[in-house]
């Protein structure tokens, strides 16, 4: 199974990093074909809204994001990492998500040519935030959930975490166990 991972945050390294890493290794441990795409290395503008993509299935803009569309078309698995940015998601992941519109007719239906590779489609999430509090990124997992069930996507278990200090999340064996088998099962 091909397993798509999207990096949400700026901050390589940082704790969405390790976790997202986690995932992956689980996927990989489990036979899973991975790569892995970091937003803020690409170019992502925001959507325009014009409503070409729903009469085309293919955005007008032209940026990173055309190929992003068809790394996510043949992945079977997509986790996304992200952490929480002034209690919502980062800029680079909303960028990214509101151009998923390309997927939508103008009935918000997934365009009959993509039906077949998106319905069967996995979508993983981890959330991170500053706060002892995790349930500070419900409104990520609440877009993402929402996303999913709009849409017909299998939303896996989400797993959230709590750290601040870059790399902070390294020393937390119990969320990482839960990132790796987050990872693990979204390939079998």
């Amino acid at each position: 199974m091909k397993v798509l991972g999207i990096l949400g945050s700026p901050r390589v390294g940082g704790n969405s990093d390790i976790l997202l890493e986690q995932a992956l290794a689980g996927a990989k441990d489990s036979g899973g074909e991975l790569e892995k795409i970091i937003l803020s290395k690409k170019k992502i503008s925001g959507c325009l809204d014009c409503g070409k993509c729903n009469e085309t299935g293919v955005c007008v803009i032209k940026d990173d994001m055309q190929e992003i569309h068809k790394k996510i078309l043949e992945a079977d698995v997509v986790i996304h990492s992200v952490p929480v940015y002034f209690w919502a998601m980062t800029s680079q992941m909303k960028a990214y998500l509101d151009r998923w519109c390309a997927f939508f007719d103008a009935q918000w239906r997934i365009h009959k040519a993509y039906r077949p590779k998106m319905k069967v489609k996995r979508i993983g999430l981890i959330t991170v935030c500053g706060d002892p509090n995790v349930s500070t990124a419900d409104p990520i997992v609440h877009s993402f959930k929402n996303t999913c069930q709009f849409s017909g996507l299998h939303l896996l278990e989400v797993v959230q975490a709590s750290a601040a200090a870059k790399g902070e999340i390294a020393n937390n064996e119990g969320i990482k166990k839960k990132a790796y088998d987050l990872g693990r099962k979204s390939v079998q």
